[in-house]
């Protein structure tokens, strides 16, 4: 006999099959902008000073992300699907059972997919555009050559796989900044700064045991080893903001799907929206966010707001407009109930 799923379970379920979706999605768009960088064109620019041409010869336009459009839309109409699959059977005054399907040309549901996933994109690109446009110009203000400084932005090609690795193409302007830090600290000699750079939770710690023979020696790293350890960590980086971005992403696509798929319920007459109640499930974690292990079990009405302890509204987990304090890697989710006692007093 089959058991009959928890809704935690048929949520954690659906996580698990767009998660890694979204997140493949994110790394394919961000290999495919650095494979189909010219490394020379860039150069030629630098070498004018015309550091805004650098940065268009890069291609960073928002059709590379297309890929990661489409995973979001599948995973926003899965969510839908499974929602309106998981709702008990409804019926209309008459006493027949309404049928309900999910509409992904619903109005309401084309306009969240339309603008959350554009603003993403834009966000996205534009916080690239900041993150490199600094790093050519410290490098450049350091006296780096224009070769050098290209590379050390778009990354250098893989003997191994022929693809390029390390650069800061898709890692956010603060994580960019995380790089020169790391780049600084390694080449300087400085034992403290040396230090520093291996307390970095993202590092590759294969390399700690020649960075500590520097640090014994209180030299700096040759160049060429500062390079490959600086790549690795950014690598690392990289695949950070992949996790952070498919976690999001698919948080925020299942929980605006299954919010929508009531709402066209009730605009389909199935059934009234103070029927119908939110509740607030909190997914224990390693580093859980204790506002929201506080909100466990909280319960509102479907037109009502959760209530944070610091006054935050939250419409549901990851809902747009919500502050990143209360969204980023955060695993809650809604779960909804209808009330067939009141539906049919009412």
């Amino acid at each position: 006999m089959l058991k009959r799923l928890s809704p935690r379970e048929r949520f954690e379920q659906l996580v698990s099959t767009y998660e890694p979706m979204l997140r493949t999605a994110f790394i394919e768009a961000i290999d495919d902008i650095r494979s189909n960088i010219v490394l020379r064109r860039v150069v030629e620019r630098l070498e004018r000073g015309d550091i805004n041409g650098a940065i268009r010869a890069m291609n960073l336009d928002e059709a590379a992300f297309r890929p990661l459009e489409e995973a979001i839309r599948q995973t926003f109409n899965g969510g839908g699907v499974a929602t309106v699959e998981q709702m008990p059977a409804l019926r209309d005054p008459s006493g027949f059972q309404v049928v309900l399907r999910w509409d992904a040309r619903n109005l309401v549901a084309e306009t969240w997919l339309r603008e959350h996933s554009a603003q993403l994109v834009t966000d996205i690109v534009a916080d690239q555009q900041v993150a490199i446009r600094t790093a050519l110009e410290t490098s450049l203000a350091r006296g780096d050559n224009p070769t050098r400084t290209a590379v050390d932005v778009v990354g250098r090609v893989s003997r191994v796989t022929g693809q390029r690795e390390g650069g800061i193409i898709g890692l956010t302007a603060q994580q960019s900044q995380y790089v020169e830090n790391a780049r600084q600290e390694l080449s300087s000699g400085d034992p403290e700064a040396i230090r520093n750079y291996l307390q970095r939770g993202r590092r590759d710690k294969r390399f700690d045991r020649t960075v500590a023979k520097a640090l014994r020696e209180g030299k700096p790293l040759p160049r060429d080893m500062v390079n490959r350890i600086t790549a690795r960590y950014s690598d690392g980086l990289l695949k950070l903001r992949a996790d952070t971005i498919g976690l999001h992403e698919t948080f925020a696509a299942l929980g605006a799907s299954k919010d929508i798929a009531f709402q066209q319920a009730i605009a389909k007459g199935a059934v009234r929206a103070d029927a119908i109640t939110k509740g607030w499930k909190h997914t224990p974690q390693e580093h859980p966010r204790v506002q929201h292990v506080s909100m466990q079990g909280q319960k509102v009405r479907f037109d009502q707001p959760f209530v944070a302890p610091d006054g935050t509204l939250i419409p549901y987990p990851h809902a747009a407009g919500v502050p990143a304090r209360h969204t980023l890697g955060c695993k809650c989710f809604c779960e909804y109930k209808i009330d067939f006692v009141a539906q049919l007093v009412r």
